[in-house]
């Protein structure tokens, strides 16, 4: 089953992937989804290879969310 496609983004935030979608060429859902899909395959990577618990997990997440421009 598809996810909806509900995505509350920052005004800063916001600013900032319009850049980045017209600096790279691609749509910001295009630029969404490949952020997105490269942010998951980065954190099973780590989890997979650190072992690491919930914790580890949402401290990646947040970090992944700030070296993409995305985060706070």
């Amino acid at each position: 089953m598809p996810m909806p496609h509900l995505l509350r983004l920052t005004r800063d935030q916001e600013i900032r992937l319009e850049r980045l979608a017209e600096g790279c060429g691609l749509s910001k859902g295009e630029l969404i989804e490949r952020l997105v899909a490269e942010g998951l395959t980065a954190l099973e990577t780590e989890l997979m290879i650190e072992g690491a618990g919930l914790r580890r997990a949402e401290r990646s997440i947040d970090q992944l969310l700030r070296e993409s421009g995305l985060g706070a």
